[in-house]
């Protein structure tokens, strides 16, 4: 059996890493293609050392540009990789515009379609990763769910059944698998933010960072949450590239600690040990949840709800009274137990390889009554921030 597997941005590779070694295991042959839509090493090739993801068959080199620059620039350099190999199965992961032009190509040239953390859904038509979710999973032929709501979205969708396998999140598989080379690390101490509590932050989404008086509000946000508590900031290209753009500078101060964009496992590390997570990222919602450190997720919505309901993360509007009033909030009501979701055990790959290549079906058994999913939570500006004046 030949599976090619279409990678493109640091959430993407840590998908991929665990299902590459169960696929392995199976005696797959297992064509990796890198499209290059992250490029630099802080967020691709360092990836694929940390995580022991093998050297990609093929790099398409996209690089930046706009949506439909980067998709059809994957589409035109993979389609001949496609036809030459007749793959049995194209592999994908996650939201990134790499995912839904490798699906594009695959299915018009008639090869089956998996898509890996399928079925998640914000309901924000604005988001670029919505609508290449759902056309993603639209053209999938195995849709591998990572959350239990994943399969009412679908099924919402028209989606039959049987194309869902309720796998659980390949996230937590790379977690688990990396966590102790993480903390052996021992980044806080390298940061100088050991012994005490500290907020990690990272902020790339176009609706925070584009938008110079929402990146403003962010920022003195981020500065003030700095006078309470140490703050690491990695600070993402684009992030960096808007404030300039915008004539913003970088928060500062002594408990700033402004990075560039940091390996897999030193990211890790420092979330695992911190106090509070300000974010926008989608794998951080998750990873925080698993963890059991407070998340602030600086979005009006969440395609990871159950993060909200029954994990760590909180969503809030990207104001800065809102955010640090959130923040005082998190740090005060820490719960001592991490939170337990279905399925994050750890296994996702395994089921991922065995519906690929022995054909098992890993369907939605009912949840106990105790296990039924509340109404999300949604932001809400909560009005005494913390360290005003």
């Amino acid at each position: 059996m030949r599976v090619l597997s279409v990678v493109g941005a640091r959430p993407n590779f840590m998908k991929l890493a665990p299902v590459d070694r169960e696929l392995v295991k199976r005696g797959v042959e297992h064509v990796i293609v890198h499209t290059g839509q992250h490029y630099d090493h802080g967020m691709s090739t360092a990836f694929f050392e940390q995580l022991w993801i093998p050297t990609p068959d093929f790099h398409l080199g996209v690089g930046s540009g706009s949506h439909a620059q980067q998709t059809a620039a994957v589409m035109q350099r993979l389609e001949s990789i496609v036809v030459e190999l007749t793959p049995d199965l194209v592999l994908l992961y996650g939201s990134t515009n790499s995912t839904l032009a490798a699906a594009l190509v695959a299915a018009k040239l008639q090869v089956r379609v998996g898509h890996v953390e399928a079925g998640l859904r914000s309901g924000d038509w604005t988001s670029a990763e919505e609508i290449n979710d759902v056309l993603t999973d639209r053209l999938s032929e195995l849709l591998f769910l990572p959350s239990r709501d994943a399969a009412e979205h679908l099924a919402a969708e028209g989606v039959p059944a049987e194309r869902m396998h309720f796998v659980g999140n390949v996230m937590i598989d790379t977690l688990s698998w990396a966590l102790p080379q993480a903390l052996a690390l021992d980044a806080a101490t390298r940061y100088g933010v050991q012994g005490a509590p500290y907020a990690v932050v990272t902020l790339h989404q176009p609706g925070n960072v584009d938008d110079r008086a929402v990146l403003r509000e962010l920022l003195d946000a981020i500065e003030r949450l700095g006078r309470t508590l140490a703050v690491v900031f990695p600070v993402h290209p684009r992030t960096r590239q808007r404030i300039r753009t915008h004539g913003l500078r970088l928060p500062d101060g002594g408990r700033m600690r402004l990075l560039e964009p940091l390996g897999y496992l030193e990211m890790l590390g420092l979330v695992a040990g911190a106090a509070l997570v300000v974010t926008d990222s989608g794998g951080l919602q998750d990873e925080t949840s698993f963890l059991g450190v407070p998340c602030l997720t600086v979005r009006s919505s969440t395609e990871r709800p159950i993060t909200c309901t029954h994990g760590t993360n909180r969503l809030v509007l990207p104001k800065r009274d809102a955010v640090l009033a959130a923040a005082e909030r998190a740090l005060a009501r820490r719960s001592p137990a991490r939170p337990v979701i279905e399925r994050w055990d750890g296994r996702a790959a395994e089921r991922i390889a065995r519906v690929v290549c022995e054909g098992e079906r890993f369907e939605l058994d009912a949840p106990p009554a105790a296990a039924l999913p509340h109404a999300p939570r949604r932001a809400v500006a909560i009005p005494q921030p913390l360290g005003a004046g």
